[in-house]
C-alpha cells in the first residue's frame, strides 16, 4: 500500500493507480479517463489552486505528518512583513504587492543567456514510442508556454526514415519534425534542446544539427544519466524486422532477433516484443582524471563546431559524479547542468532497478547546493543548475528553487508535462473521429470527468482564450488541443508558484533562497542542511521578547 494518498476530497482528484510522491501515478497511461491533480490541472487550470465546491464546504489540511526525508518533509515559510524583488515600475504598497505582480521570468546560462516565462524544463522526451506520438502537443505547448523542452537520447537511431552514409546521418525527418514543431510557435522564450548519447555521438547528431540549423536555435545537451535508471535508455519494439534494424544500427537487442532460436519463439507468440539498449558511456576511462579529460575533449569539439550553448543532463548516481558534474560543467562553462534525482519517472525502465538504485531526489539536490557552494566560496561562476525528480507542482518547483538556491534556475518535469498532451489528444480525437487515429487519441467518447465542463475545447479548457489571444482566432485551427491543455496546466502552476513567493514576500523568482523553506523533521535538517521549523528565526523571535 502507498504512503500517498489515493484521493483529494479537497480537490476531487483520484488516482487511477498507485500514487507517488509527485501525486502522479507510478504507471500513467495515454488514454487516462483522469482524474489526478496534473491531469484536472489540465482541463480546470488555476481552479485547481482551490478546494471544490466553494460556498458549500470548508476545508482544512491533512498534510501534517511528515516522514522520511523527501520533498514532503519540507514546509514552505511565510513572513508577514516585507516585500523584496519588486518588478520594476512598482512600488512597496499594498496595492502593488500581489500576487500576479510577482515576476517568474528566469534565464539560464553563460555568456548568452536563454530566456523561459516560467522555472521549468521538460523531461527528456526522445526515443519512447509516447513521446514521438504526442510531440506536437508537448513541444506547441511548450513554445506557447515559453520553457525549454528536451529533445531526448536516440530519435535518430530509431527513425525508419532517416538515413545514414559511412555511419553518419544526412537525414533525420523524425528529429527535423522535432526541432521544427517547437520552432514554428518559438517567441523567444524557452529554447529546443537536443540531448545526445554514445549511439548519438557515433551518428553524427551534432554535426548534422549545426549544419542544418546553425547556434541560434539549438542547445546541445551532454547525457551522463538520468534519475530513472543507471543504464542506457531502452524501447521495446513489437515486430521482428524492426528489431532487426535496430541491432543493424547498432544498438543492444533483446533477445537477440538474429537467434534461429528466439525467431522460432517470436513465430509461436512465445516471444511477443524486443527491448533495444543504448550503451554505457566512459567505459574504457578509469579514474576522474580521464573522464574529465574526455569531457573536456567533447566539449571542446562542439564548441569549434559550432555551438555556443551546450548543457549537461547527469543522473542519480553517487556524491563523485555529482560533484564531477558541478565541477566539471563549471570549469567548461556549460549553460546548464540538470541534476536528476531517484523517484522520477520513464518511458521504458527495468522496474525494480528504477524502484532500488540511486539517490533519491531532495538527498541529491541537498549535496548539489552543498557542493555547488563550496566552488562558489573558492570564486568559481558556478554553472546554472536544473534540479528535477519527482516533480508535479508548484510546491514542487518552489522547494527545487529554494533547495538548490541561488544557483538553481529551473526546476525539471517529465511525465506531469506529458499527461497534458495525452488528455488533449483524447479530447480532440472525439471532437474530430475523422482525424483520431492521426491525433493518437484513445477515446470514443468523452467521459463524464470531461463532458461535465462541456464538448468542444472552448468549453472544456479554461486557458482556451488565453491561447487564442496569443496566435489568434484564425491559428487556433492549428494549435493541438493537447498543447491548449499544456497551457492550461502550466497557468495553474504559475498562478501557484506566484502565490507561494508572494507569501515568502519574494516578488521576482530570482530572489528565492534557502530561507523560504525549513524542515519539518529532524532526519530532513541533519540531510540536508536546511533548519528545523522551530529553530528557524528563532533567535529573532526571543530578542523580540527580551527586549
Amino acid at each position: 500500500m502507498s504512503e500517498w494518498p489515493k484521493s483529494n476530497d479537497a480537490l476531487g482528484t483520484v488516482n487511477r493507480g498507485n500514487p507517488c510522491e509527485s501525486g502522479l501515478c507510478t504507471l500513467c497511461r495515454s488514454d487516462c479517463k483522469g482524474k489526478c491533480e496534473t491531469w484536472l490541472s489540465s482541463i480546470r487550470g488555476r481552479k485547481l489552486l482551490y478546494p471544490r465546491d466553494f460556498g458549500a464546504i470548508t476545508a482544512g489540511s491533512g498534510n501534517t505528518t511528515h516522514v522520511g526525508v523527501n520533498y514532503n518533509s519540507l514546509r514552505i515559510q511565510g513572513y508577514n512583513y516585507g516585500a523584496h524583488g519588486l518588478p520594476q515600475g512598482l512600488s512597496d504598497s499594498a496595492d502593488d504587492c500581489i500576487f500576479p505582480n510577482v515576476s517568474l521570468e528566469t534565464e539560464f546560462g553563460n555568456e548568452i543567456k536563454t530566456k523561459a516565462r516560467i522555472p521549468l524544463l521538460s523531461g527528456a522526451l526522445g526515443s519512447t514510442f509516447i513521446a514521438a506520438k504526442y510531440w506536437e502537443s508537448f513541444a506547441v505547448g511548450a513554445a506557447l508556454v515559453g520553457f525549454p523542452i528536451v529533445v531526448g537520447e536516440n530519435v535518430v537511431g530509431v527513425d525508419k526514415e532517416s538515413i545514414l552514409e559511412n555511419g553518419k546521418i544526412i537525414n533525420a525527418p523524425e528529429l527535423n519534425r522535432r526541432i521544427d514543431t517547437f520552432l514554428r510557435y518559438y517567441d523567444g522564450y524557452g529554447a529546443i534542446i537536443v540531448q545526445m548519447n554514445v549511439e548519438d555521438t557515433r551518428n553524427g547528431v551534432a554535426e548534422y544539427i549545426i549544419d542544418k540549423y546553425g547556434d541560434k536555435e539549438v542547445i546541445i545537451e551532454l547525457k551522463w544519466g538520468q534519475g530513472a535508471k543507471d543504464i542506457g535508455g531502452e524501447i521495446q519494439v513489437t515486430s521482428l524486422e524492426y528489431a532487426k534494424f535496430l541491432k543493424d544500427r547498432g544498438y543492444i537487442v533483446d533477445p537477440d532477433p538474429y537467434k534461429p532460436e528466439v525467431q522460432e519463439a517470436f513465430k509461436h507468440g512465445a516471444i511477443k516484443s524486443f527491448a533495444r539498449h543504448s550503451r554505457l558511456g566512459y567505459t574504457n576511462l578509469s579514474d576522474v582524471d580521464e573522464v574529465k579529460a574526455d569531457f573536456m575533449k567533447s566539449v571542446d569539439y562542439l564548441r569549434k563546431i559550432g555551438y555556443k550553448r551546450i548543457t549537461l543532463k547527469t543522473g542519480s548516481y553517487g556524491m563523485e559524479a555529482l560533484a564531477m558534474a558541478i565541477k566539471f560543467a563549471t570549469e567548461a562553462k556549460l549553460d546548464l547542468l540538470t541534476i536528476d534525482g531517484s523517484g522520477g519517472g520513464t518511458g521504458m525502465s527495468p522496474w525494480n532497478m528504477m524502484e532500488t538504485w540511486g539517490v533519491p531526489s531532495l538527498l541529491l539536490h541537498a549535496k548539489a547546493h552543498e557542493y555547488a557552494s563550496i566552488l562558489a566560496n573558492q570564486g568559481a561562476k558556478v554553472v546554472d543548475l536544473c534540479l528535477g525528480g519527482g516533480l508535479a507542482r508548484e510546491d514542487h518547483i518552489f522547494k527545487a528553487l529554494a533547495v538548490g538556491a541561488p544557483f538553481t534556475k529551473l526546476a525539471l518535469m517529465g511525465r506531469a508535462v506529458m499527461i497534458p498532451g495525452y488528455l488533449g489528444a483524447n479530447v480532440e480525437g472525439v471532437v474530430k473521429p475523422e482525424e483520431r487515429a492521426r491525433l493518437n487519441g484513445n477515446w470514443e467518447k468523452l467521459p463524464p470527468n470531461v463532458a461535465q465542463y462541456g464538448r468542444t475545447a472552448d468549453e472544456i479548457f479554461a486557458g482556451y482564450y488565453e491561447v487564442q489571444k496569443k496566435v489568434g482566432a484564425d491559428e487556433m485551427k492549428n494549435i493541438p488541443y493537447g498543447a491548449i491543455a499544456m497551457y492550461t496546466m502550466a497557468d495553474k502552476l504559475a498562478a501557484g508558484l506566484q502565490q507561494l513567493l508572494a507569501g515568502v514576500r519574494k516578488f521576482n523568482v530570482s530572489e528565492i533562497s534557502r530561507d523560504e523553506v525549513f524542515s519539518a523533521n529532524r532526519e530532513t535538517e541533519k540531510e540536508t542542511g536546511i533548519p528545523f521549523i522551530t529553530d528557524v528565526l528563532d533567535g529573532a523571535a526571543k530578542r523580540i521578547l527580551k527586549a
